[in-house]
């Protein structure tokens, strides 16, 4: 990609605030970006080939917006905790193996999209994200949901598409969950804690395609206090 191209790029970055290049190969992230870390909200460098994030992205102090899906990033530098204003963070589509702890510095975190990398442990230390709305690690590796996840704030917890064969029964202490989709994951009916169906605030939750017929969850004890709030929710959008 030429040079005036990125040039005016840049220009127009510095009267909006936005920075959006997609799908132009670049195979680093931009060095030039650095002259406008007072400016920039939003940054999308979705369908590159670039391998790092800098350190460098810690001082972009304004940014609220952070999107690289499809690219070949295999870390996310610790430098990522100091973007204190950042309310969505769109990685997916890498190669990310483990997160930085720092990530639960971002206290206005909304969205934290990590679908499609290579996790294979679920993160820990997200409880602090008060903010967290939507927790997406679909198509990734992770077996076992631990107990901490309880702390979660998050409203949908998307885990479909992994290998989770165990599932803790903390998940229904979760304060905000409403949805909870574990499509396509390695459970058994044996191994879905009653509790999520009786004490949790859980009103979609998705089990398609796992070790048991999804109609079989009619036989567990709950199921019709779930079924209460999933009909509530339906008619509340209805």
């Amino acid at each position: 990609m030429g040079n005036s191209a990125l040039k005016s790029h840049l220009e127009t970055s510095q009267k909006t605030g936005v920075f959006q290049l997609m799908g132009k190969g670049l195979p680093e992230f931009p060095e030039e970006l650095q002259r406008l870390t007072a400016n920039l909200r939003t940054v999308d460098l979705s369908g590159n080939k670039i391998e790092v994030l800098p350190a460098a992205v810690g001082n972009f102090l304004q940014l609220k917006s952070l999107t690289m899906n499809s690219n070949k990033l295999t870390t996310i530098p610790a430098e990522i905790g100091k973007l204190k204003k950042l309310e969505t963070l769109s990685l997916n589509g890498n190669r990310i193996q483990q997160l930085p702890p720092t990530l639960g510095q971002l206290k206005a975190l909304r969205t934290l999209s990590l679908a499609g990398n290579q996790i294979s442990e679920f993160p820990s230390g997200l409880g602090t994200l008060r903010q967290l709305d939507l927790l997406d690690l679909s198509r990734n590796q992770i077996h076992i949901i631990p107990a901490e996840v309880s702390e979660l704030q998050a409203i949908e917890i998307n885990l479909n598409q992994n290998q989770i064969s165990v599932l803790s029964a903390e998940i229904s202490r979760c304060p905000r969950l409403k949805v909870l989709r574990l499509e396509e994951n390695c459970l058994e009916l044996s191994s879905i804690p009653k509790s999520i169906l009786t004490e949790s605030q859980v009103s979609l939750f998705s089990l398609e395609g796992n070790l048991f017929e999804v109609k079989n969850l009619r036989e567990l004890d709950g199921y019709d206090k779930y079924m209460e709030r999933f009909t509530a929710t339906k008619k509340k959008f209805a």
